[in-house]
């Protein structure tokens, strides 16, 4: 088929490589180059890399609500089109012009944690599973029937990160298997049991060790790498990226043998942290000639 492909960070890749491997993607829509780095030079986003190395036209439209950006899109005359975290809302004229419509890979099993940060909050949240969702795209945030999902436990160990990599090849897979089989009868998702994936605030990464060391281990990884979870150790702010929940007690905040902190109720092992301005490192080598004070802020 002829595929019209719109992504943006690194999540979307290995979808564009996966469907450029067996269709023809005409065309890829990703974001603008941004300015990043002490040089402040505008950057090509990943997705927009992968279509240059893949040799496939890039588009990096600023908005998708101009006239002549609707026409030039629907010109393509593309049976499909695949949206993977592209960061531009679609309008109808754009979601009508394929003949199959606009397919989205979102990162939860719909309806639950519909939104812009679906991975960070199931983490945030406790919930024992999560996954990737094929819609059929309409008007509404997140709304649409729903063609195929996938599932996937969330382990005590992941992080914000590795679930973002282990869902990201789910996505890939799954859009591939759903594009093979076209057209698909869609399910309407149910009303009971929506909820909204707010984007992460960062007012949100400050650790209070009063609340329970479950949640706290929960904030830790959620938030892992970004924005961090941090903490005040003496006068520099110290971002916490992994941690597990062990036996202990104390003061919250209270320092405890080795990188561990007494909570509201339990503690947590710290297993890797970043000061600021250097790299992340892992717990013993951070500790090697940096003396923790006996509480943390």
């Amino acid at each position: 088929m002829d595929v019209i492909f719109m992504g943006t960070p690194e999540f979307s890749v290995p979808a564009l490589q996966a469907i450029a491997a067996r269709h023809r993607v005409v065309a890829v829509y990703t974001q603008p180059p941004r300015a990043a780095g002490r040089g402040q030079k505008p950057r090509p986003s990943p997705v927009h890399r992968a279509a240059e190395a893949l040799g496939i036209e890039v588009r990096v439209p600023e908005r998708l609500r101009d006239p002549q950006a609707q026409a030039d899109f629907a010109a393509l005359g593309a049976d499909v089109a695949v949206v993977v975290a592209y960061g531009l809302i679609l309008p109808q004229a754009v979601l009508d012009a394929p003949r199959l419509g606009c397919l989205n890979i979102h990162a939860s099993i719909l309806p639950r944690w519909r939104g812009a940060a679906p991975i960070h909050r199931a983490i945030l949240a406790g919930d024992a599973e999560t996954g990737v969702a094929i819609m059929q795209m309409e008007a509404g945030l997140d709304t649409g029937p729903v063609l195929a999902e996938a599932r996937t436990a969330i382990g005590a160990h992941d992080t914000t990160a590795s679930l973002h990599d282990r869902l990201s090849g789910m996505g890939a897979d799954l859009i591939v298997d759903v594009l093979d089989r076209l057209p698909l009868s869609a399910r309407p998702q149910p009303d009971a049991g929506v909820t909204y994936a707010a984007k992460i605030d960062k007012a949100e990464a400050r650790i209070d060790w009063t609340r329970p060391a479950p949640e706290i281990d929960r904030q830790i990884r959620g938030l892992s790498p970004f924005p961090g979870a941090w903490c005040q150790i003496g006068d520099e702010r110290v971002k916490l990226l992994d941690s597990r929940v062990i036996d202990g007690s104390g003061e919250p905040g209270m320092v405890l043998p080795g990188f561990a902190i007494a909570c509201g109720s339990g503690a947590v092992q710290v297993l890797l942290a970043q000061r600021a301005g250097k790299k992340p490192m892992a717990a013993d080598d951070l500790l090697r000639g940096w003396a923790l004070p006996a509480r943390l802020g």
